[in-house]
């Protein structure tokens, strides 16, 4: 096919095909025709010379067009006449579907064919352009090691986004083609040919292109060429642009495959992409170019490195011995010092698939790196070498070199702040490397221990006090990152599994909880003939608070029998299983009794499980209502209070030495209490009751009413001492007195008030005796009179209360009778508080 597009500015005529062989249709003609056009880069003079008409760019082009079929085609300005100087000339060649180039070459290889037509032929045969393509790799080739130097900043973009555009469903076809922006259009050519020869055959067959375009936007192409000027409106397109004729980019991608494709071009060695297409896996992998550019001396990066690592590890059988020893020199050149972790970590998964497969001579350079880079690059995820992996004076050679260093590693951190999984790892490759660290290893351990209860419990998993999951669960999701490396170093080194379970075994009764959640996590193997009773017994414990539930009393015993020995004989099992069992929290009365009596209170002494005890009693309920001890009426916390008062007296006189200060004064209180209860208090308690409060502040809430409320019954019990009461009221005690009068409300007191006629007559007297007591009191007694014994009185039968009146005048005086005569038919409080001042005074 021959095409002649419009001359520029030409606007009435129209491009036309001025020749076209047989078998092309209309149809395809139409649809061939879009692809064909032409436009002058900008700055062109629409009448060039000679030598500008040769230098304006020229559009080689290939396309697959909808039935299948091809094309591939030359558009290159050409003389026109005198109405037009300037033409645009395609010379095209249709391949119908399944028709393979001419020698099976692909369509780039035709961009370089002398045979392309600069006018439309007149008669005669006229040679074809893609059958006349030479044979071999030389004519694409030619220059193109030259060209990938001179792009080397370009080259990984550009050929990641070239792979992405030959894929079967590209990405271009929904977003555009990828846009290479170059100056000459022979160079946007040249980009086409280090794709064919990276690429794939299959994938460079898929790639259509054409090298220069002024409408990159609207082309179907799959790769387009564009001048420098239509960069920024390729760009606003939202198209994947590459300005080659700019200033370098920043980033080369993050394509291993294309940065490893980047280094092998410049590296001047565009065979190898044949051999790694020969190898197994992805043609677009990384790690077979890898592997077969590292063998052949190409320098990589470390993803690159590690790309080729990964791949070998997991195809170890694919290399041949010469490979092998080959890549194993490139990974482990002394001149690379950019390795990373991930590269590493890739080493490690070679070396454990070679290991045993090749001679030891191969693989030693490996073992020797991962453990320097173990020792002196702190990565603790690097699987270790076997020590037979050092054989004759290579292991003794590592050895001299390393072993110094982690002794004094080992010895400075001993007891501070080194991440375990650094601990572990050094003393792992110590022993690889038959490193002697005895002396040492009681300062490691000791500092070992601590550090793992503190970074597994930054990790995710169930309280100690919690049920423990069930026994399907996945226990390695809560397993903190150190464990599988910890648990080996454990199995390896004897001396090091006794000394570590013998520490954190000394450690676990100051905090249980904590070696418990670690147990939960890390399945220590403490099976063996060591006691560990503290270790045993916080194994233990989760299993006994998922099969015994909320009784406390019972997972105590449970736990306690775990430890195999008696708290008479290692008090110190106390501590553990009541930090097991309560955790933070007091144990309640009953509790607390238990555990005093399950052991002497020298063995609470020196397991300090005496301050538990303490706050079990002052952290009882109050008492319940008055009407609700005793009897059939009594309740649980009625109880509690007086178990806690018997609790208090027993604490004061088993550790009168250990019990002191704001506690001891509080624990007195309560036991005051029980004598306030009983009836028989030292004399002087109601200044007592004060005296202790003020000593024991701040004193708990429930403490603290439940003293209150003992001391306002037993002032309002019949048989108080009067000088008590006197000094209560002389103490004008504002939280007292309305301890005072709440107690004077409650139901038991009103039925006495209105059954016992001398206890009304008592009341009424002890109400009104005191007229110049502070305002608390006054206030008190007056709402009291009014509120509290006016109802009984009025409630009573005409005998009873003359028996009142009888009684008040017999214990006070006539006056004091007149006073309850007139109070009783009196109605207003304030009336009765004149008359009673009144008859007070002059009595």
């Amino acid at each position: 096919m021959h095409h002649i597009s419009a001359a520029p500015g030409d606007e009435e005529t129209a491009g036309r095909f001025t020749a076209v062989g047989p078998g092309v249709s209309a149809a395809l003609l139409a649809e061939v025709e879009p692809l064909l056009g032409y436009a002058l880069p900008d700055g062109a003079s629409p009448r060039p010379t000679a030598p500008e008409l040769r230098s304006l760019p020229q559009a080689f082009t290939y396309a697959v067009l909808s039935d299948g079929s091809r094309v591939v085609g030359r558009t290159a300005p050409a003389r026109g006449d005198g109405t037009a100087p300037v033409r645009f000339h395609t010379h095209a060649v249709h391949l119908p579907p399944g028709v393979p180039l001419p020698g099976d070459r692909l369509p780039v290889e035709a961009w370089r064919s002398p045979h392309w037509a600069a006018t439309t032929p007149v008669g005669g045969a006229q040679p074809d352009p893609l059958a006349m393509v030479p044979q071999g790799p030389a004519p694409v080739r030619e220059g193109l090691d030259d060209f990938a130097v001179s792009r080397g900043p370009w080259l990984a973009a550009v050929l990641a986004d070239l792979r992405r555009a030959s894929e079967e469903k590209a990405p271009a076809a929904g977003g555009g083609p990828v846009v290479l922006v170059e100056r000459q259009s022979a160079d946007v050519a040249r980009w086409l040919g280090l794709a064919a020869v990276t690429l794939p055959r299959e994938s460079v067959e898929r790639l259509t292109f054409t090298t220069y375009t002024r409408a990159p936007g609207s082309s179907p192409l799959r790769v387009v060429g564009a001048p420098p000027e239509d960069a920024a409106a390729a760009r606003e397109a939202g198209l994947r642009v590459h300005v080659c004729a700019d200033r370098p980019p920043v980033d080369a991608g993050d394509d291993p495959w294309a940065r490893t494709a980047a280094r092998v071009w410049r590296s001047r060695a565009p065979e190898l992409f044949q051999e790694a297409r020969e190898l197994p896996g992805d043609p677009f992998a990384a790690g077979p170019l890898a592997v077969t550019a590292l063998c052949s001396g190409v320098a990589l990066g470390p993803d690159e490195r590690a790309a080729a690592a990964g791949w070998a590890a997991e195809r170890p059988y694919a290399l041949d011995a010469k490979r092998i020893g080959q890549l194993v020199e490139a990974l482990t050149s002394p001149g690379i010092d950019d390795r990373t972790g991930s590269e590493f970590d890739a080493v490690g998964r070679l070396f454990g698939a070679l290991d045993g497969r090749c001679p030891a001579s191969v693989t030693a350079p490996l073992a020797a790196m991962l453990v320097t880079e173990a020792v002196r690059g702190g990565n603790g995820s690097l699987e270790l070498p076997r020590r037979d992996a050092f054989t004759g004076p290579d292991g003794e050679a590592i050895a001299e070199a390393l072993g110094p260093e982690i002794l004094a590693e080992l010895e400075s951190g001993a007891g501070g702040r080194r991440p375990v999984a650094r601990t572990v790892q050094l003393l792992r490759v110590a022993k690889l490397l038959g490193v002697n660290g005895t002396e040492s290893l009681p300062g490691v351990v000791a500092g070992l221990a601590p550090a793992l209860l503190a970074e597994a419990d930054g990790t995710e998993g169930t309280p100690a006090s919690a049920p423990a999951p069930p026994a399907e669960a996945d226990a390695s999701a809560q397993a903190p990152a150190f464990a599988p490396a910890l648990l080996e170093l454990l199995d390896e080194q004897f001396d090091v599994r006794t000394a570590l379970l013998g520490a954190l075994d000394r450690i676990a009764p100051d905090d249980p909880a904590a070696v418990a959640r670690f147990l939960e996590r890390v399945a220590l193997p403490f099976t063996g003939t060591q006691a560990l009773p503290h270790l045993r017994m916080c194994a233990e414990a989760p299993r006994a608070m998922t099969t015994l539930g909320r009784d406390r009393a019972a997972i105590w015993h449970r736990v306690l029998r775990a430890a195999g020995l008696s708290p008479f004989a290692e008090p110190l099992v106390l501590r553990t299983a009541v930090g097991l069992v309560w955790e933070d929290r007091a144990p309640t009365v009953e509790e607390a009794r238990l555990l005093l009596e399950a052991a002497t209170s020298d063995a609470h002494r020196a397991a300090g499980t005496w301050a538990r005890l303490v706050d079990a009693a002052l952290g009882a309920p109050a008492d319940g209502p008055a009407g609700d001890r005793g009897g059939a009426g009594g309740t649980d916390t009625t109880a509690d209070a007086a178990d806690a008062t018997a609790l208090a007296h027993d604490l004061l006189r088993a550790f009168p030495q250990e019990i002191g200060g704001r506690e001891r004064a509080a624990l007195q209180l309560l036991e005051l209490c029980r004598d306030l209860r009983s009836g028989a208090p030292e004399p002087g308690w109601t200044d007592q009751v004060r005296t202790l409060r003020d000593q024991a502040a701040p004193l708990e809430p429930a403490l603290r009413e439940r003293a209150f409320t003992a001391l306002a019954e037993r002032l309002l019990a019949p048989d108080r001492p009067g000088a008590e009461l006197y000094a209560f009221v002389r103490s004008d005690d504002t939280d007292l007195i309305a301890a005072y009068d709440r107690a004077a409300r409650t139901e038991p007191t009103r039925a006495r008030l209105r059954t016992h006629p001398a206890y009304a007559a008592d009341c009424f007297t002890n109400w009104t005796a005191h007229p110049h007591a502070g305002t608390a009191w006054t206030t008190t007694t007056a709402a009291l009179l009014e509120e509290v014994l006016r109802p009984s009185v009025r409630g009573m039968t005409a005998e009873a209360v003359a028996e009142v009146e009888e009684t008040v005048g017999r214990t006070g005086s006539s006056g004091r009778a007149n006073a309850f005569r007139d109070w009783n038919r009196s109605r207003g409080l304030g009336r009765l508080g004149r008359r009673i001042a009144g008859r007070v005074r002059r009595g």
